[in-house]
């Protein structure tokens, strides 16, 4: 009864702080600039790197060599280059005005979840209790990123991480459902929506009175969107669409009302990456409750220059009140039981000719902005979750007694407990470098988005699993809640982009922009006089190389002196990463897209760089302006500067010089081979029998 009427003066209070004032409005992202020829890209890479790529087909000369002289810290790593705009100093994004009316909401929404909100109790009722879900909509929190004159909170993304990492910390289920519904669920609209689609839909959405979800995978496709299978068909008076297909794993399709869709083209390549196997890479929830879902089909599209009609990607908004949408049961998984997952079917749906979202045929940029715009907020909740689950563990390692000692004092319990940590805090300073990026108005962070996604889930797995063995037996018993959390977290790996999925893009993404300085260099051959000041630039690095001397680069200019040791480690390894990137591209060509060992290798060691340059930042700040936790944090970096260091040079020596890697490669094809023809394991019983 208590949780009952606390929901709504909570709520109360929170829409008085919200509407009662005026607010900065959300900084919506902008599309990047216009295609450009990728040297090293076959059909399969094209298709990963087009989401870089602009919405609108003009781009202009500026926006072009805006592009060209990318401001990414990622893009730079991978051409040797220390691109330090984005990342040094670590951005503080918020005025006095955003920064107060940010506190102002942290309190109640924080006792709202420790209040309130039951997390076991969603786990086990398989659905967010009612009390909770009325109270989250008076709180506003389905419309954080809404623009206030439309009904919304008007967040900007780094508030918006802020109160994301509190969902993270109490209820990663209620988390699926706030995120399906607004980080990817209508973000579409919000991005490309039209003012007429906006005012029609954001009020609404952003009061929580409908519910959106975003819909892409289908029963035969999952990580292939040239398998996609839905179709949206014109009518020949060119006033609606006619919608055939069905989607699953749709979050929160149960009465929904109002959905998003979007429909496939002639890819040569997978959704994201090049060829993969075919992992479902995006499960979509909400879908047995939204009212808006982002989906995607195939509508035949006239190329205006050959006639040629060919099937391409176009998102719609689709309405349940359209007729003809109808969803399935309740999807049973392991995790995130709060959230609802359904397979929603569209059955001669009648979508109208204005609720296209942006360009017919441009489908395929839209689904991808969207997935890049939210990957953020994923990481800011992982990091809620590592600071709730490693407070659980401590509290046990200060207060179980072992051997006649407290077990905090034993050195395998330290290490874990400081490995956790090290964890929690990269994840958190990758999330907020990634949405202050972005509130900067940064075009061109796409890699860095995927690593804060790649990285949050994995760190948050391992964490929480340390936990559980840290409590040994207490750990694997369901009141601690901490069993809750480890399978709640299984999905992260896997949807939004599977992280395989993600490190192919992140290594081909990055290989693809110094395919393009290569290719430059390969042209300027033909031109040497011409062209006598890039080769000799060349010639200088090449030469510096070969004579171990370095590239001559150092952070000790933006970093704390304090971390000199640290940058140095970090610029040493980002030179070993970028003399392999560039002997990969050399050897292999185009032909890159296809060796998948070699850019994992390449994508961990630029995962490990990102992650060694945002916390030098972060703690570089906080030693500069004498935190209180300074030199605590400067432990944290030094800690994981030193290890990340040692393994990207590992990895990058196994690379370029290592004959037992390709042995390596081989066998694992070999052994792969031997286990799909025999249909599971080759070798028998060791007792014959």
């Amino acid at each position: 009864m208590q949780a009952a009427r606390m929901a709504p003066s909570v709520g109360r209070q929170l829409r008085r702080l919200g509407l009662g004032r005026s607010r900065p409005r959300a900084l919506l992202w902008q599309p990047p600039p216009g295609p450009a020829r990728r040297p090293y890209a076959s059909g399969a890479a094209q298709a990963v790197v087009e989401k870089s790529d602009s919405f609108s087909p003009e781009a202009s000369t500026r926006e072009k060599q805006a592009k060209a002289e990318s401001k990414s810290f990622a893009v730079g790593m991978f051409k040797g280059q220390l691109t330090t705009d984005q990342v040094f100093p670590y951005p503080s994004v918020l005025n006095e005005e955003q920064t107060q009316f940010l506190k102002e909401l942290v309190g109640p929404v924080s006792r709202f979840f420790e209040e309130v909100n039951d997390p076991a109790k969603n786990d086990m009722m398989e659905k967010v209790e009612e009390t909770t879900m009325q109270g989250l909509k008076e709180l506003g929190a389905f419309g954080l990123q809404v623009p206030s004159e439309l009904g919304g909170v008007g967040l900007c993304n780094t508030q918006y991480a802020r109160l994301v990492e509190i969902v993270g910390t109490h209820d990663l289920g209620v988390g699926i459902t706030l995120g399906a519904h607004q980080s990817i669920g209508f973000k579409g609209i919000l991005l490309f929506g039209t003012k007429a689609q906006k005012e029609k839909y954001l009020p609404k959405l952003a009061s929580g009175e409908t519910i959106a979800a975003f819909c892409l995978t289908e029963p035969s496709s999952g990580s292939d969107a040239a398998s996609i299978r839905t179709s949206a068909v014109p009518s020949p008076c060119g006033k609606y669409y006619t919608l055939n297909g069905s989607k699953i794993w749709i979050r929160q399709s149960f009465p929904a009302r109002l959905c998003l869709f979007s429909t496939s083209s002639q890819f040569q390549a997978p959704l994201l990456c090049p060829p993969h196997p075919d992992c479902p890479s995006f499960f979509h929830s909400n879908g047995g409750l939204a009212d808006v879902f982002t989906v995607f089909a195939k509508t035949p599209v006239t190329d205006a220059a050959t006639g040629a009609v060919k099937e391409k990607i176009t998102a719609f908004v689709v309405e349940r009140s359209f007729g003809g949408v109808t969803h399935g049961p309740p999807e049973k998984k392991m995790g995130i039981k709060a959230s609802n997952t359904a397979e929603v079917y569209f059955d001669g749906v009648r979508v109208p000719s204005e609720n296209v979202l942006g360009e017919v045929g441009g489908g395929f940029k839209i689904a991808m902005h969207i997935l890049n715009n939210g990957r953020f907020g994923m990481a800011a909740a992982l990091a809620g979750t590592m600071r709730g689950i490693i407070a659980k563990a401590v509290d046990h390692a200060a207060n179980r007694t072992q051997f006649g000692e407290k077990i905090h004092n034993f050195g395998l319990i330290q290490e874990k407990l400081a490995r956790m940590a090290m964890l929690q805090y990269v994840t958190e300073s990758m999330a907020y470098m990634v949405s202050a990026n972005m509130d900067q108005g940064a075009t061109d962070f796409q890699i860095e988005a995927a690593i804060s996604k790649i990285f949050g889930s994995e760190a948050a797995w391992k964490v929480t699993d340390e936990c559980i063995q840290i409590m040994g037996g207490m750990g694997f018993m369901k009141e601690p809640g901490v069993e809750r959390v480890l399978r709640d977290l299984r999905i992260f790996r896997i949807f939004e982009g599977t992280n395989d999925i993600l490190r192919l893009f992140v290594a081909l993404q990055g290989c693809m922009d110094k395919g393009k300085e290569l290719s430059g260099i390969g042209n300027a051959l033909k031109n040497p006089f011409g062209n006598a000041g890039l080769l000799l630039g060349e010639a200088g690095k090449q030469l510096r190389r070969r004579a171990g001397l370095g590239s001559g680069l150092s952070l000790s200019a933006v970093i704390h002196q304090e971390l000199n040791r640290s940058g140095e480690l970090t610029v040493k390894a980002l030179e070993q990463f970028a003399a392999v990137v560039e002997a990969k591209l050399i050897k292999h060509k185009k032909g890159i897209v296809n060796e998948q060992f070699v850019l994992q290798r390449l994508a961990d060691s630029a995962i490990d760089l990102y992650a060694m340059v945002v916390v030098l930042s972060r703690a570089s700040r906080s030693l500069s302006e004498g935190h209180p936790t300074a030199q605590h944090e400067k432990m944290l970096c030094d800690s994981w500067c030193i290890e990340a260091a040692a393994r990207v040079r590992e990895n990058t020596a196994a690379l370029q010089s290592d004959p037992q890697q390709q042995e390596l490669f081989r066998n694992f094809k070999s052994i792969s081979k031997a286990l799909v023809e025999r249909g599971g394991m080759v070798t028998s019983n060791p007792l014959g029998f």
